[in-house]
């Protein structure tokens, strides 16, 4: 029997925090103690992120927390950020894993400390196919995600990702199902479909396994009570999907959908595959489907070539589509990407004023959404309690406390009375 302590750290996605429950999930299967990562352990896990600078600052301010923690440790690092840095490791990682083979790890591990000799697992070249992982157990959520795909073959200018991720890979169609039936099996009744790209799943796989006939596949698994997609291009939207998403009340009254930037121009810079209008006529369409739909949203503020005069159109734009909510992200520079070859680069101060402006307005926007139900009883799946103070969900997202203490993991209907943001007050007869 091991018996040591590992702290692990997920930075980033929901796709590194996936990766990084199944390493923990299966070192404790090895008899590893997992503790804090802030405690003194034998062994650090960090999965990294590369997407923004500030990203990059907190992979490296982690790495170097761990190695001044206990410099006799065993530094494990893995993810974006190293595959961005292959060529400049960090003095005191003991094992440095990219994107590929993140699986291997406890074997790796356990290498390491046979031999104490430096495990530099690093590829030239993207993977050529899913390193599939599964989970049956989150330990301490009440939503279960599944990573389901990864990788991404947009290429816009802005973005590093397909660089550090690759081309895109799908989990085997019938594995997702699998694993889907088994949270279910441990108690889950909500499940996020997450990945790089999500909505480009089964591009590799062909034309009989779609992210439409996995969605159709999924509204089948018994005790499944909701399906929610962390995050789809407009561009993934088609037909096919749309039909699901009118005849399948299993997936969530919510979808997430990055619009990126409120102009044409910017747009264009960005190399979006979409125009406003193709946006635009996407919302109505889905609208015409669900009427009361939660639609949020991913933002860039202060790109190359972003006029005052453009930021302003862009806010506009965000409000005439009348997004739940939206996430505002300053443009981030990443060496090796097109978009640092532009001209107009703003400085610092003007995309944070821009990041001010855009999150009043997100605000303004989800408290005008959720004035719209009012009155009305949802049902919300209970996730947390505190003092006698219920917490969870809507299937349209809104975020309910409840005064009462209700039963964790359970759906309660709930009438909604007032606002207090960044909550909606919510009563029960329960």
């Amino acid at each position: 029997m091991i018996f040591m302590t590992v702290g692990l750290l997920s930075l980033g996605c929901k796709v590194n925090m996936y990766e990084t429950e199944y390493v923990k999930d299966e070192l404790i299967k090895r008899g590893y103690e997992i503790k804090d990562f802030s405690d003194k352990c034998d062994i650090y896990i960090i999965n990294t992120c590369t997407v923004t600078e500030t990203a990059d600052t907190k992979s490296s301010k982690m790495i170097r927390r761990a190695i001044k923690e206990n410099p006799n440790a065993c530094i494990v690092v893995m993810g974006c950020f190293i595959e961005a840095n292959k060529e400049g490791l960090i003095d005191g990682i003991d094992i440095a894993v990219g994107n590929r083979d993140k699986k291997k790890i406890p074997d790796l591990i356990e290498e390491y400390f046979k031999t104490k000799k430096k495990i530099v697992d690093l590829y030239k070249g993207a993977p050529e196919n899913f390193e599939d992982m599964s989970l049956n157990d989150f330990p301490g959520r009440t939503r279960a995600f599944i990573k389901i795909e990864d990788g991404c073959d947009n290429y816009c200018t802005y973005c590093i990702i397909p660089y550090v991720r690759g081309k895109v890979v799908s989990k085997p169609f019938y594995s997702v199902i699998r694993e889907a039936e088994e949270l279910v099996k441990h108690g889950y009744k909500e499940i996020v479909l997450t990945g790089i790209h999500t909505g480009a799943y089964g591009r590799d796989l062909g034309k009989t396994e779609s992210f439409a006939d996995l969605l159709k596949a999924l509204c089948k698994v018994d005790g499944l009570e909701r399906i929610r997609i962390s995050s789809i291009d407009p561009i993934e939207l088609n037909e096919d999907v749309l039909n699901v998403l009118r005849d399948e009340k299993k997936i969530v009254n919510h979808l997430h959908i990055p619009l990126q930037a409120g102009t044409d121009e910017v747009l264009t810079l960005m190399k979006r595959k979409y125009d406003l209008k193709f946006y635009e006529d996407k919302i109505k369409e889905i609208r015409k489907i669900r009427e009361n739909i939660a639609i949020t949203t991913d933002l860039i503020v202060g790109f190359p070539g972003e006029t005052d005069d453009l930021f302003n159109k862009s806010i506009e734009e965000v409000k005439k589509i009348g997004f739940a909510k939206i996430h505002v992200f300053p443009y981030s520079e990443r060496h090796g990407t097109k978009s640092m070859e532009l001209d107009g680069h703003l400085p610092g101060s003007i995309k944070k004023e821009r990041s001010r402006k855009m999150l009043e307005v997100s605000k303004e926007l989800e408290i005008n959404y959720a004035k719209k139900f009012l009155g009305k009883t949802l049902s919300i799946l209970v996730e947390s309690v505190d003092s006698g103070v219920s917490f969870g969900h809507t299937e349209n997202y809104l975020h309910v406390k409840v005064m009462k203490e209700l039963k964790h993991n359970t759906f309660v209907n709930v009438k909604l009375e007032s606002i207090d943001y960044p909550y909606v007050i919510g009563v029960t007869n329960e």
